[in-house]
This record gives structure tokens, sequence and C-alpha cells, in this order.
């Protein structure tokens, strides 16, 4: 009986160790993840190895995972620019990114786990500062937006993508003016609307003038081509028919035939 507690505490010593062991050597990454194997024993991370996908893994217990989320991630940036004229200009955009899963271990190595912060921010930073420094509030504010959208994208994907980030888009949500200059350049904007407007209204009473014009040629030419079609002969056949029909009519009355100019009838009266 006494030997039982001798021997039991090992064993008990034993589970507990091999519970440790387990539990540094189980790793599960979930879905959208990656995970980087830090190997202990062989100098950190291997930048040629593949990274460990979602699921169960059982590692060495003196190695360790750095978990890497890739799927799409957002980040709010608001920047303060200045415009071609030197203007202050504030930005509000958003940045969708996330690592080059395939230079997972590269990325780590290099960049780290706050690449966000370390390279992609100072990035698109730098990048907006350029672009927009081409521009003037006004194309800021209305027309360029959407091209000056899709130079930050370029630009920042440039310096990004060599250093293992994957850029997918970045969209301009505001661009705030000072406000003395936004309400010039809406001012400016309702004066281009309503000469567009009167433009608008002139050309299309130059264009119904001219329609009347044309359809008063046409009448004109019509009633001069009837007019030289009409000969005494085609006259005279005219006339006789309608005396034919007349004569035909139940109603009295006298027509003396050949009586008239180029002997077309005469109807006297009726009775």
């Amino acid at each position: 009986m006494e030997k039982l507690p001798k021997i039991g505490l090992p064993i008990l010593i034993g589970v507990v160790l091999l519970i440790i062991v387990l539990a540094k050597s189980a790793v599960t990454l979930d879905s959208g993840h990656a995970g980087v194997l830090y190997e202990t024993l062989s100098g950190g991370v291997d930048p040629e190895k593949a990274p460990l996908g979602p699921g169960f893994h059982v590692i060495a217990p003196w190695n360790r995972v750095i978990d890497y989320e890739t799927r799409q991630q957002e980040v709010a940036e608001k920047m303060a620019v200045l415009s071609s004229n030197g203007l202050d200009i504030k930005l509000d955009a958003s940045i969708l990114y996330q690592p080059d899963v395939k230079s997972l271990g590269k990325l780590h190595n290099q960049k780290g786990e706050d690449y966000l912060s370390r390279v992609l921010q100072p990035a698109i930073r730098s990048a907006a500062r350029s672009v927009v420094g081409r521009y003037t509030p006004e194309q800021l504010y209305s027309s360029k937006r959407d091209a000056i959208q899709e130079e930050i994208f370029e630009e920042t994907k440039k310096i990004v993508e060599p250093q293992f980030i994957q850029l997918n888009d970045i969209l301009i949500r505001d661009v705030t003016l000072p406000s003395t200059i936004k309400e010039a350049i809406e001012r400016k904007l309702k004066q281009e609307q309503e000469s567009l407007e009167y433009e608008f209204r002139l050309e299309s009473a130059r264009k119904e003038a001219e329609k009347v014009i044309i359809e008063a040629k046409g009448k004109a030419e019509s009633n001069r081509i009837l007019s030289a079609s009409l000969t005494d002969k085609i006259l005279q056949d005219k006339g006789i028919e309608a005396t034919v029909k007349l004569s035909e009519s139940p109603n009295s009355k006298t027509i003396i035939i050949g009586s008239g100019d180029s002997g077309l009838p005469i109807i006297l009266g009726n009775q």
C-alpha cells in the first residue's frame, strides 16, 4: 500500500508533461487564416517554406506558429494633403488588402505582423500626396475624383506589391475642401449648369425654327408643282366630270353647256 503513492506520482507527473507537450504541439488555424512556422532550433522562419493552411496541425513543442489572416481586410484612412495650388485637402479612404499567402514567410521575416502600419499605410499616404498635388480643388471635388482614385490605387500598388502585400482596391469615400473654396466651386458649377440649360433652350428654339422653315418650303414647293400640273385641258376635263355628276343629281338645276370661259358649263340656278 505504501508503494502505490510512490509509483503514482511519477505517472501523474508524466501525464501532466504529456498534456503540456500535446497542448504545445497541437495548432488549429481557422478558415481564412494561414500560419508561419517559427522553428526555434532552426533559425526562425524559413521564407521558402509554404505556410500552414487552415485546419489542425502538430508541431514540435519548442516551435510556434504565427497566425495571419489571409482574407480581404479593410482599413479606413484619413489623410491631409495639398492640392496643386497649395490648398489643404482632406481625404477619407478605404483600403482593401490582404497578404500574399505564397510569400507569407518573406512578409513575416522582412515586415512582420505589423505590415499594415509599416508598409501599407505609409505607402497610400505617399501616393495620395503625390497624386492630389497634380490637381486643383475643383477637379478633386467634381470631375476627376474617379481618375484620382485610380491613380492613387496604381501608385500604392507599385509600392506594396514587391513587399508581399496584395492591394485589391482603394475607395475615396469623401473629399473635404475648405468651406470658402467649396462654396465658390458650387456657385461656379451652378452658373455653368444654368449656362448649359440656356444654350440648350437656344439650340431647341433654333432647331424648331429650322423645322418650320423646312415645312414651309416643302408646302410652297408642293403648291408650285401642283399649280404647274393644272393645265387648261386638265381643268376642262375636271369640269366635265363635275357637270356629269351634277346632271345626275335629283336636284333641279339649269346647265348651259359650253357657255362659260374655256367652254366649261354654267349653272344658272336651282328650282
